[in-house]
């Protein structure tokens, strides 16, 4: 056996789990960087075989979750890219859904689009694929070849009803690869269903981001000569470079939270769980019912709508960098945060100019300089909360440099607590009914005060909380998807067969996800069908798993009760999408055994705030 790495690159920190071929694991925390996966390989096989500086490292093989797409979203960093439409058709994305994004804000700002320019084709086809104007791909030519001459780098290829009638962007798309363009992707390649806003987003999002994630894909091939390399998608699954893509790939991290909270909660014997991973930018929350991840097909991802199966993950601005400011009215905590560079201000460096999170519980006593992965320093965070203490006393309020660091602590878990409302609540679940896994880098530090003000009676911290991403990541399936749109055909009553047509789109994907599997070598292949299904009339539809019993309707009407509380009896039901999922289960090495569940001995003592106590001992 060769070494094995399970590494989550995060906002602030990049976590490893290394497996020795001996079958001994070992860990490594490092500041997060374009390099940090590699160093933080490099300092594993550095402790573990005293591995000389410089010199190259083994063929080993490597499951990574990452930030670089969602980065590169958020912050508007993608490639250059062109978005070809139908004529008439260049505004779809622009104008959207007219959706207010807040709806008391006078002064509306939408994120800026992620492509550069559009170009209009001449030429469409009807819904049932009669041409209704012909494709005039000469004028389409001389369009795509100016666009390379200005410096556009990547095409994202749009057309209507392409879901069904995908031939025109075929023509556009082989047109596009001989004009020279470094990625080229057509709408029917990453989103095959009904909805042309979603499906234009989803397909300007690849075109974005995709030759970006190639290029880290690349420079950690080079990196890591003769390794095998899986990387996480927001689905929750692993997937080999040449299948990463943008809109798959903007929950890597995160999603393995997700799975790692999954197989926490299982082992404890826990039905329904919450996951809780505050990290050093964010805290990512999550809901685990019955085991099943619960997936989203459409997601809203730095105000574009993306069409790709996501894991269910709500996100605050609170972490362990979170910048904690009084406005001159209130306390906040967030959304900026000190990130990675120069960090809060305890961990020494001179350009950090503001209070975080991190400083506050350190001050507290609820961060141990001991068991941080490098030196902390109390002096600056003392000197910034005694300023903060005059700033205070100034405007009227006066408070000890201690309760200022309670405060920011109580308004950073308020935050959290409405999260996890947010993913169980307002989803018709009772969070008492639930477990809460706490992991993260600072989780430890807020998940109890959270669990007690929720009711939640039972809080779970596995040994590897603190990495707990990068064990999601290291235990998570291989898996592909594929969706079909399927015609909103009406859905049978009882058990009896599918429609045929929907029936024959489930078998074409799930032999075109079997063969991806086989390809990769990926094991056992597993499948799971879904259909999206919704009462003739409505829009919001319910991807509902196939039941045993075959019974979709039946499956449809509970799951429609549980999510909006009623169901519509007699009310004909139409099948939307139809959605396949093949998986092949993890073979990563097994973790050390549990230490059991008796009461561990006490290692120190030290003296810690806690809500409503002050400093205990």
């Amino acid at each position: 056996m060769s070494w094995e790495f399970w590494i989550d690159r995060g906002g602030t920190f990049t976590d490893c789990i290394g497996f020795a071929p001996n079958g001994t694991f070992h860990v490594a925390k490092v500041l997060s960087s374009e390099t940090a996966p590699v160093a933080a390989i490099r300092a594993v096989l550095d402790r573990a075989e005293g591995l000389p500086e410089g010199a190259p490292l083994p063929p080993c093989r490597v499951k990574l979750g990452t930030t670089v797409a969602t980065n590169a979203l958020l912050e508007r960093r993608g490639v250059p890219t062109l978005l070809v439409a139908n004529r008439g058709l260049g505004d779809v994305v622009e104008i959207g859904t007219q959706e207010r994004p807040d709806l008391f804000d006078l002064d509306i700002r939408k994120p800026p689009p992620v492509y550069r320019q559009v170009i209009e084709v001449a030429g469409r086809v009807g819904v049932d694929g009669a041409r209704l104007e012909a494709l005039d791909l000469e004028a389409a030519r001389e369009a795509l070849e100016a666009a390379r001459r200005a410096g556009i780098a990547s095409v994202a290829i749009v057309s209507i009803h392409a879901y069904a009638h995908p031939e025109d962007e075929e023509s556009l798309l082989a047109l596009a690869r001989e004009c020279g363009f470094e990625h080229a992707v057509a709408s029917h390649q990453v989103a095959r269903e009904l909805g042309l806003l979603a499906r234009a987003e989803t397909t300007c999002v690849d075109a974005y981001l995709t030759p970006l994630l190639r290029r880290h894909v690349a420079a950690l091939e080079a990196a890591l000569p003769g390794s095998q390399l899986r990387f996480m998608q927001s689905s929750g699954g692993l997937t080999p470079g040449e299948r990463f893509r943008g809109p798959t790939a903007l929950l890597s991290g995160p999603a393995g939270g997700v799975v790692g909270a999954a197989r926490v909660a299982a082992s404890a014997g826990f039905e329904r769980a919450v996951g809780f991973d505050m990290g050093g930018t964010s805290t990512d929350v999550s809901l685990i019912e019955g085991g099943d991840l619960q997936r989203s097909f459409e997601t809203l991802v730095g105000g574009v709508r993306v069409r790709a199966p996501m894991l269910r993950i709500h996100t605050v601005a609170a972490g362990g960098g979170s910048l904690c400011r009084f406005d001159g009215i209130r306390f906040c905590v967030g959304p900026e945060s000190a990130g990675a560079e120069p960090g809060p201000l305890c961990y020494g460096d001179r350009r950090a100019r503001e209070l975080a999170l991190t400083d506050v519980n350190f001050f507290l006593g609820r961060v141990q300089p001991d068991r941080f992965p490098f030196p902390l320093e109390m002096a600056p965070v003392e000197r910034a909360l005694a300023a903060q203490a005059r700033e205070l006393h100034a405007a009227g309020h006066p408070r000890d440099p201690e309760a200022i660091a309670a405060g920011y602590v109580e308004v950073a878990n308020a935050s959290m607590a409405e999260a996890i409302r947010q993913v169980s609540v307002a989803r018709g679940v009772d969070p008492r009914d639930c477990a809460l896994v706490g992991f993260g880098g600072a989780g430890g530090q807020h998940v109890c005060a959270i669990a007690r003000g929720l009711g939640m009676g039972d809080v779970l911290l596995h040994r590897f909380a603190g990495i707990l991403s990068a064990y999601g990541i290291g235990v998570a399936d291989t898996s592909w998807d594929g969706q079909r749109d399927a015609g909103r055909v009406a859905l049978p009553e009882g058990a009896s067969p599918l429609p045929e047509a929907v029936g024959l789109a489930l078998d074409e994907l799930e032999r075109e996800g079997r063969v991806a599997l086989e390809q990769e070598g990926a094991g056992e292949a597993r499948t799971e069908h879904r259909l999206d299904l919704r009462y003739v009339g409505t829009e919001t539809p319910l991807a509902v798993r196939a039941p045993e019993d075959g019974d979709f309707a039946a499956a449809f009407a509970r799951d429609h009760e549980a999510r909006f509380g009623y169901t519509r009896p007699g009310r004909p039901i139409e099948i939307v999408t139809a959605r396949v999922r093949v998986f092949a289960r993890s073979s990563a090495p097994p973790l050390p055994a549990a230490a059991g569940r008796s009461a561990p001995t006490p290692l120190r003592e030290a003296r810690v705030w806690f809500p409503g106590l002050g400093r205990q001992v």
